[in-house]
């Protein structure tokens, strides 16, 4: 049964969300005096548990934006290499509300009659909310206003300048590494503790330390090394403490999904933060007609080629892999491939047979299984908890730092990836093989590695392998100024031509695909299989035809195609975003960078 903290907000949440214009100088002290209320240690909780803001089933979603996947939704990045976007059109991101909160309750909460160890835990929260709002600027934006305090109305402040990325990044360290000593360990379930702030600590000394080595538009990479030492320490220190451990109990076809269905996560050993849900405590979220249903993303075939076979070789070493069926393709694949994306012979709720493949126009043809609920029963649909930290992430990012310092050693990874990999069933990683022998196909997708490329590839292939669906890839591509690999137009499923095809994997054929010139037959004159089952029928043609399935070669064959527009990446423009031009204009002293 899972354990439930009900946090009173006495209309904190309320007051949080009403700032817009002005956001910066506005005041949650018309509801929320400092003089009547920071005086217990309760007042001190109900207003920081007010900031509590987490990742849920949505995230699942997120990869929209990356190679993982092929999507008809308005990406922000895609309509930006279309070059349909500019400061004018592109209006999000630049909210500071959240922000003038936090600094509200640091200006205030040393007023609490309480211990300092009590005041400490809540302003090391408060500090790991602003550090995990200034990194979403960083991201977004590289240099931006930093705001330690809340500001009056008229401030000279509110219209100051950018700040540089590298006081941004230093305040940010400062802010978590505050957190980090002095948060509790032991915390209300569903709210982040010291082994939450831990992880954040990590990801973000991983990311900036990583995009700093990587971006020389940014000057800064002589102080990579600085950030990737911390984020191998903090992962290291996690590692030492033995509080977690990666979810496994025997079973390689099975715990790894467990992770993304489980109705309670609260005790499971690998997660380190979890959004709970339960529809009988008016907390629910049903994501699967959107997962899966509605089809909003499709996994792109560059995914599936990342999977490496069951014994651990390149299933891009395989002869003749590119034109492999649909049915051949998983065969004999990491583990965590057929509980990621739907798989041949998988029987959807409450269907008797197995599920058949659906071709749409402008998707892949192969369907997500993460973050999907197979039910029908409306309770268990929205009460599916969401891992919004996992150990696996600590592991792979020790393992990530140490190889971009060059110090990874084999007895690093095997306390680090191959954990991972004893999970799935998969043989371990090895350095020196991984060094002496690089995967070609991800060499040419990150060129600019040049030492230890080997096992980086691979700790890289296992960090999007591991971590697909879950909202990671984009920033990954980011940092590892990988920004190209999304100019490619995701395809699919590889069909040799017109005729039938198994996509259940029992031999029996299930679809039919015809010219997309010819008729399709009606009910009672179509094609039945060996099960007297009637087939699916799809006309096959060239992207930007009538057809029902687009294919490479038309109707002679080839992967299915999503799109025929041209995607441009520019360097190092596209890795950053403009200001609104609205902010721009009641603030000249905000200039735009990198050529926006």
């Amino acid at each position: 049964m899972k354990k439930y903290v009900y946090i009173l907000l006495i209309g904190v949440a309320g007051t949080f969300a009403a700032c817009k214009k002005g956001e910066l100088d506005r005041f949650p002290q018309t509801s929320i005096s400092p003089n009547l209320f920071f005086n217990t240690e309760e007042d001190l909780s109900l207003y920081v548990n007010g900031l509590l803001s987490q990742p849920d089933r949505n995230s699942y979603l997120n990869d929209q934006s990356t190679d993982n996947v092929a999507t008809t939704a308005a990406v922000e990045v895609k309509n930006i290499m279309l070059g349909t976007a500019n400061a004018q059109n592109i209006t999000t991101g630049w909210s500071w509300s959240r922000l003038r909160n936090i600094n509200y309750f640091l200006e205030n909460y040393k007023k609490a009659q309480v211990t300092s160890a009590i005041k400490n835990h809540y302003a090391g929260l408060a500090r790991y909310y602003r550090a995990e709002f200034y990194l979403d600027k960083i991201k977004r934006f590289s240099d931006v206003p930093w705001y330690s305090g809340t500001l009056e109305p008229g401030d000279d402040d509110l219209y100051k300048p950018r700040d540089p990325r590298a006081l941004i990044a230093d305040s940010i360290m400062a802010d978590l590494d505050f957190a980090y000593k002095n948060v509790r360990e032991s915390v209300p379930v569903g709210t982040p503790g010291k082994w939450a702030v831990a992880t954040l600590y990590t990801r973000a000394a991983l990311y900036e330390g990583t995009y700093r080595k990587y971006h020389s538009e940014l000057n800064l990479a002589g102080s990579a090394n600085t950030f990737l030492q911390t984020a191998a320490r903090v992962a290291g220190e996690m590692i030492a403490a033995k509080k977690f451990s990666i979810y496994n109990t025997g079973r390689p076809d099975q715990d790894y999904a467990t992770l993304f269905s489980s109705q309670d996560l609260t005790g499971n050993s690998e997660v380190i933060l979890t959004n709970i849900f339960d529809l009988s405590k008016s907390k629910g979220q049903n994501v699967n007609s959107v997962v899966f249903g509605d089809y909003e993303q499709a996994p792109a075939k560059d995914l599936l080629l990342t999977y490496l076979m069951k014994d651990g070789s390149r299933f891009t070493d395989v002869a003749g892999y590119a034109q492999k069926s649909f049915v051949e393709e998983f065969k004999n694949r990491d583990p965590r491939m057929a509980q990621t994306m739907v798989y041949p012979g998988w029987t959807r709720v409450p269907d008797a047979t197995p599920y058949i493949q659906r071709l749409n126009k402008n998707f892949t043809g192969y369907h997500q299984l993460k973050g999907y609920v197979n039910s029908t029963d409306n309770n268990i649909l929205n009460g599916v908890d969401f891992p919004v930290y996992r150990y696996a992430e600590i592991l792979l990012s020790y393992a990530e730092a140490l190889a971009e310092l060059g110090t990874l050693s084999q007895s690093d990874l095997d306390q680090s990836v191959n954990l991972l990999r004893k999970r799935a069933g998969m043989p371990d990683l090895n350095l020196g093989v991984a060094n002496a022998n690089p995967d070609a196909l991800l060499q040419q997708q990150y060129p600019n590695v040049t030492t230890n490329a080997g096992v980086i590839f691979e700790i890289r292939r296992e960090r999007r392998v591991e971590f697909a669906f879950e909202n990671l890839r984009y920033d990954d591509l980011m940092r590892w100024k990988a920004g190209k690999l999304l100019t490619k137009s995701p395809e699919g499923m590889y069909f040799a031509g017109l005729g039938k095809y198994d996509l259940t994997g029992d031999g029996v054929d299930d679809i039919i695909l015809i010219d997309r010139a010819a008729t399709v037959p009606g009910e009672d004159q179509k094609e039945k299989n060996s099960l007297g089952v009637k087939l699916v029928y799809y006309r096959a043609g060239a992207i930007g035809t009538d057809a029902t399935v687009y294919l490479k070669a038309g109707n002679a064959g080839g992967n299915i195609v999503t799109e025929s527009v041209i995607r441009n990446f520019e360097e190092p423009k596209f890795y950053y975003r403009p200001i609104p031009q609205q902010q721009v204009t009641l603030n000249p002293k905000l200039k735009q960078i990198f050529g926006w």
